[in-house]
């Protein structure tokens, strides 16, 4: 196939939507089922691209939950707690361990499940069975995968009543060195972002503190990896095998990382025991349940009223106050943070340490670099500079 006509483009206005390749080859793409759109393949496109070098980079199967051209979450295949497990919606899928591929994905969706509502999936593996069935009761617009087994398959076509989008991407494939794009009429060119992220990245620590454990390393490759392909400006959290935070297309970088780290302790605090004992009534939905949790760490004022809280709930749940929540957050440590370029104040410091940061990375080259560093030995941080830019737009 050379060529793919699209509904509309990204808005139902813009018309003679189509892709096809520059230099008249076959498409490396194939649509398994659905009526794929134009923003759908920007994300599939963006998502495969993610996914491909974390398992280049890491040797881990990966999977990213993408969202209007930026990755909610982006994952490894690593293994999770049982009490992430229940934050994540998951606890009752058995077998999850035994497919690297969907605990990759289980973790991508269940990182930020609010942000993930509605997303195109990027697999780096084949799509198993459990991978589908994850998929199936999840609200998604569609996936991008290598190859499917022939269940997995079944199960993807009949999501949506037979609607749902299933891609496949030829894993061979490479792109042209240049990329090109218009605005305005206007064709601009550049060559493919092809920098590779790995442990190498790592070297260069300018702070007192140098320790920097294995999992540090590797979740701050999962940061960068995912910033690669995350609207600038853009800051992430990662732990554990995952981006935890993600802060996308903001003109302030603290207003990235403000954004990513509030993204980041929602992420801790739903692994408390007061959210994950929530009583839910049983005909509350997956989604339903999402924005629900979403308002009690908020302390909505109205949520646990009188002849209220009973829409959702077996009985009336605890206040979880803000100085519990204080309390706990304050004794998280381990997190990783990347940044898609220097840290221009070091607010940014100060802010991402009450997120529980222990690890940064950004490019160096601002006139306060040293202000940084002093900031970061001031909280016993390690701080690494890449001497890497990955503005993404």
């Amino acid at each position: 196939m050379k060529e793919l006509q699209l509904k509309y483009g990204c808005n139902p206005n813009q018309f003679a939507a189509k892709i096809y390749m520059h230099d008249n080859s076959e498409l490396p793409i194939t649509i398994l089922n659905g009526n794929v759109g134009y923003i759908n393949l920007l994300d599939a496109l963006n998502g495969w691209q993610l996914v491909q070098e974390l398992k280049r980079a890491t040797g881990y199967p990966a999977a990213t939950s993408f969202k209007h051209l930026s990755p909610t979450s982006a994952a490894i295949a690593t293994n999770i707690s049982t009490d992430l497990k229940r934050a994540y919606f998951v606890d009752d899928i058995i077998d999850l361990d035994s497919s690297p591929q969907a605990l990759a994905y289980a973790k991508a969706r269940g990182a930020d499940r609010l942000c993930s509502f509605g997303d195109f999936i990027a697999l780096s593996d084949t799509c198993d069975e459990i991978t589908a069935k994850i998929i199936a009761r999840e609200v998604s617009d569609g996936v991008i995968a290598p190859a499917y087994t022939e269940e997995a398959l079944r199960i993807l076509k009949e999501k949506r009543k037979g609607c749902y989008n299933v891609l496949q991407i030829d894993k061979d494939y490479i792109p042209q060195e240049l990329e090109r794009r218009e605005v305005f009429g206007i064709t601009f060119q550049q060559n493919r972002n092809n920098v590779q992220i790995d442990k190498n990245i790592c070297k260069n620590i300018v702070t007192e503190n140098k320790n920097l454990p294995e999992e540090a390393k590797l979740d701050l490759i999962i940061a960068l990896i995912t910033l690669k392909y995350t609207q600038s400006n853009s800051i992430c959290y990662a732990k554990n095998g995952q981006a935890i935070g993600v802060g996308a297309g903001q003109q302030s970088r603290i207003h990235c990382t403000r954004l990513a780290g509030n993204k980041a302790d929602i992420w801790h605090l739903r692994q408390h025991q007061k959210v994950l004992n929530l009583p839910f009534l049983e005909h509350i939905s997956r989604p339903e349940k999402d924005n629900i949790v979403d308002r009690y760490i908020a302390n909505e004022s109205n949520l646990l009223q009188e002849n209220y809280w009973q829409k959702f709930f077996l009985k009336k749940p605890e206040e979880f106050t803000s100085i519990e929540q204080k309390e706990y957050l304050s004794k998280i440590r381990g997190v990783s943070l990347g940044s898609d370029a220097f840290f221009p104040f070091a607010d940014n410091i100060e802010r991402a340490v009450q997120s529980g940061v222990s690890y940064i990375a950004e490019s160096g080259g601002s006139i306060r670099d040293a202000e940084i560093i002093a900031a970061c030995n001031r909280h016993n941080v390690t701080l690494i500079f890449t001497n890497l830019r990955l503005f993404h737009h």
